[in-house]
Formats: structure tokens, sequence, C-alpha cells
């Protein structure tokens, strides 16, 4: 059986993931595409990922895909995590993780009608007021949640979600839309401030992208269609890596690689692991290669075990408790530190590794690069890393 060292994997790391000088592009949609799907828990990650993969680093490709061109959408997927997908992606993204998840909320919703005053019967209730929402946004346009609100008074009632210890309240609408946002029905667009915004304006999914996300594909179906896309950007992989990367039972992934005729491999730890078929070749050496990598970039999160690209003694600086990572300096496709954007614009780096001469240099090019992406704006990540404090003071 084919073994793929951890040189192996660094070098399809950074020569797939569009990070080598050669490989980078400034279609937003095909470096999308590279990656499967970017992170968006916190919005500056889609911009700060996509524009490191870019010949000519800029924030606007991005918001051309995502608003003007919509070759690209928001949608609530794997792990119950934001993405940024192209379309077609969203759909088997959709089929494959999101239905699931949407019975989930939708039962927590119906719970919490449930003790609402004026609500009788919560499933009738909710299907009305889904319905009435995307019809408001089919007339408008796109409405930020409070938008919708003023809109539609009779959908903002109060209603408590949490544990009776730890009570939380908030108005139907935006559990509405929110709901409605995991069945497909309404997609996040444009933020209600800057690109590093979380706040989103909605719209009808069928209007905004001319096409529904939902489809009759069945979940094994569709987990085969996404497995497909993602073993040749991500692969090699472990059983463990890819179930824990979709957020699938061990069953659901077991048949997702029967689906996709995934090919064995052995890792050089000796841990079975899988690749599309065919693709056990070695892959040309990239060159040098230093990028700074945003919290949450999709190359730092693709894998459960991660020994092969970060030293295990550097994982309690860039990695909170929860195993989100925080920005990262990559070098040669491993993770060599960390870095933070200081109030005044500064980037401050956080570096136990000597490197040379040309890494070097080309970490100073990152840094410089990375500035004029940044401009005047000062990104704090959503998830910050153990570092950052120190980082920043």
């Amino acid at each position: 059986m084919t073994v793929l060292d951890d040189a192996e994997r660094r070098r399809r790391l950074v020569t797939r993931h569009r990070l080598a000088p050669g490989g980078r592009c400034d279609d937003a949609p095909a470096i999308v595409e590279s990656l499967v799907a970017l992170h968006s828990s916190d919005p500056a990650t889609v911009h700060l990922s996509a524009a490191v993969r870019m010949k000519r680093p800029a924030i606007g490709p991005v918001e051309g895909a995502l608003y003007d061109d919509r070759t690209l959408v928001r949608h609530h997927a794997m792990r119950r995590t934001m993405w940024v997908m192209t379309p077609d992606t969203a759909r088997s993204a959709h089929a494959a993780t999101t239905v699931k998840i949407a019975r989930s909320q939708r039962k927590r919703t119906l719970e919490a009608l449930a003790g609402s005053d004026g609500v009788d019967d919560p499933e009738t209730w909710l299907d009305v007021a889904t319905a009435e929402v995307h019809d408001l946004l089919v007339r408008e346009g796109a409405l930020s949640a409070r938008e919708v609100g003023v809109a539609l008074p009779h959908l903002a009632i109060p209603i408590e979600f949490g544990s009776a210890a730890n009570p939380a309240t908030q108005n139907a609408h935006t559990k509405v839309l929110q709901g409605a946002g995991f069945d497909g029905v309404v997609v996040r667009t444009m933020p209600t401030g800057s690109w590093t915004s979380a706040e989103y304006r909605w719209s009808a999914t069928d209007a905004w992208l001319d096409a529904p996300l939902v489809s009759d594909t069945s979940e094994a179906d569709a987990a085969g269609e996404l497995l497909g896309t993602w073993l040749p950007r991500f692969g090699p992989a472990t059983e463990t890596d890819i179930a824990w990367w979709f957020g699938w039972t061990k069953t659901l992934t077991r048949g997702a690689l029967a689906a996709t005729g995934a090919e064995p491999v052995v890792l050089e730890s000796g841990a079975p692991a899988w690749v599309a078929p065919g693709d056990t070749g070695p892959t040309p050496d990239p060159g040098p290669t230093v990028r700074l990598l945003p919290g949450l970039d999709a190359s730092a999160m693709g894998w459960k075990a991660r020994d092969w690209y970060l030293d295990p003694g550097l994982l309690p600086r860039v990695v909170d408790r929860f195993g989100n990572i925080g920005p990262t300096i990559l070098v040669d496709g491993r993770i060599e530190g960390g870095w933070a954007q200081r109030a005044d614009g500064e980037i401050a780096l956080d570096l136990p590794t000597t490197l040379d001469t040309e890494r070097r240099n080309l970490l100073d090019e990152a840094v410089s690069e990375m500035v004029g992406i940044l401009g005047d704006v000062v990104v704090r990540p959503r998830f910050p890393s153990p570092n950052q404090k120190e980082l920043v003071a």
C-alpha cells in the first residue's frame, strides 16, 4: 500500500490550496473551490483567506463574487458552522449536513414558541411566519433582521431560549430568519456594516440565486458528492479527519468513502488514510512558501489530527481550548508561529523558529502584503488564539 509521508502532505497543502506563488489567482470562486469552502464564522476570515491566495491581494473580488455575481453564497453547513461556498457546493452541503441541523434548530424554536403568549399552535405559527418572511424579502429585496421586525411587528414577539438557570430572550422573528436560513429558504447577503461585520441583510434564496439550495438529493448521495469534492483537495485524510470535518457519523463517513471509490493509503505515522481514486503520486516541490493565514483559515483547520503540520509544542499558543486556530504563519506547509494586528495596524509576530534568509525575506513580504490588504481596517479575531493578548500589548 502506498505510504504518503508528512513532507508529501505539506507539499499537497501548499500546492492544492493555492498558497505557493505559482498557484495563486484573482478568481475568488476558483480560490474557494480549491478549499471547498471558507470558514465564515468570523467574517474577516473569508476575505483574508482569499486575499492571501491572490496574485493581486484585495478585498474587492470576494465582495463582487458574493454580492454582485453571486457566484459565492453564505450558508450554515458542516459542524453547524457558517461557510462561504459556491452555490453548487452549498447544495451538496445542504443535503449532506444542513438538513439534519435544520431539524434540530426547528425543534428548539418550536419548544421556545410553545411557552410564548399568543402562540397556540407553534408548528403552524412557525410555518406561516417563515412564508411571510420569504414573501416580504421577495417583495422588498434584502433586509436586515431589524427591518424585518419593523415590517412584520406581529412576528417580533419575545421568546425564551436557554436553560432555566441561564435564560436568553430573543424576538421570534430573528429565530424565524435563522431557521429559514438553515432550511435554505433565505440566505445572508450584504453586511450591514463593513466587510468585517457579522450582521447581514437577508434575501429570499430563490430571488437572490435564481435557484433554490434545496434539492431532492438524499443525505447519503450528497455526502458522496461532497466528499468527492473534498478528498482531492485535503487527501490523504483519515476516517476520523473526515467524520470530524463534515460532522458525520462513522456510518455516513464510510458510506461516502465507498461512494467516491476512495483509495486507501498509509500515513508516515502508520495510520490508514484515504485519497481520491488514483491520487497516490508525488507532488512536485512548490518551492519556498511563506504566508500569513487568518484565524480559522481552511488550510489550518482542515484536519482533526494536525501533528504533521502543527508542532504540538506550538499548539497551546495558536489554538484555543475549542480547537479553533488563530492567525498563523505558514512556512512550506507547516505552521511555525502566529501573528496579530495591533491597534495602530502594525503586524506583530510570534515566531519561535529561526528562518533562513530566503524564507525570512518571504515572511517580510507576506507581512507587508497583509498590511496592504488590511489598510486602515483593524481586525480582531472572533476566536482569538492564546497568544493574541501578548502580541497586541
